[in-house]
């Protein structure tokens, strides 16, 4: 589920941890009391200058734990070209201490990312009041180091089709829209649109 965000946030340019955390502490705090008392888990995809291009709310847990899997969280940064991406995940204990299953996935997401070049530079743990950051404690540069979790190929395989297959999506889609412009230009009525092209009828009024 994509997290709506403030014009102010779309322009702001990430330069450490102080700042997503800032961000992701808000927008855990827009939940109602029962939903913050699960655990979230966001991915935070950013461009080559470190602004922001999306919030991914990617899985939705129990009070201790969440699960997330590859595909799902790098679907939307293939989607937005994001060149850089940060996890997120909160604990509702306030507990900042990573546990042993928060080092794994970290540790396999990094090594996922190298493979379709997305850089995963660090991953928050965050409560309402606090957060605790794997870069700045050392963590990820310790992970990038290591071979563990190095991606066999048969999985490197299948990361990169599902890369593929995103961007031929993207790109029908965007063959699509440029499509409609031109049916609109001729006059074409939107319902006519619709049905040459495959848009909704509200992706055809944006044009």
């Amino acid at each position: 589920m994509n997290v709506k965000l403030s014009e102010a946030q779309k322009k702001k340019s990430i330069d450490g941890s102080d700042g997503v955390a800032a961000i992701m502490q808000q927008v855990l705090k827009r939940e109602n009391k029962f939903s913050r008392s699960q655990e979230h888990f966001w991915v935070v995809g950013l461009n080559n200058a470190n602004k922001i291009l999306f919030i991914e709310l990617i899985a939705l847990g129990r009070q201790n734990r969440v699960t997330s899997n590859p595909p799902d969280v790098f679907r939307m940064a293939i989607y937005k070209l994001a060149l850089k991406m940060i996890l997120v995940h909160n604990h509702p204990s306030g507990e900042l201490i990573p546990s042993t299953a928060d080092r794994s996935i970290t540790d396999r997401l990094i090594k996922v990312g190298e493979i379709i070049n997305v850089d995963v530079i660090d991953h928050l743990i965050i409560s309402e009041k606090s957060y605790m950051s794997f870069a700045d404690v050392g963590l990820i540069a310790k992970m990038k180091a290591s071979d563990t979790w190095r991606v066999v190929e048969k999985e490197e395989m299948e990361l990169k089709k599902m890369k593929a297959e995103i961007e031929l999506k993207k790109a029908m889609k965007q063959n699509s829209i440029d499509i409609a412009k031109r049916f609109k230009a001729m006059g074409l009525d939107n319902a006519a649109i619709k049905k040459g092209t495959g848009l909704s009828l509200g992706e055809i009024k944006k044009l």
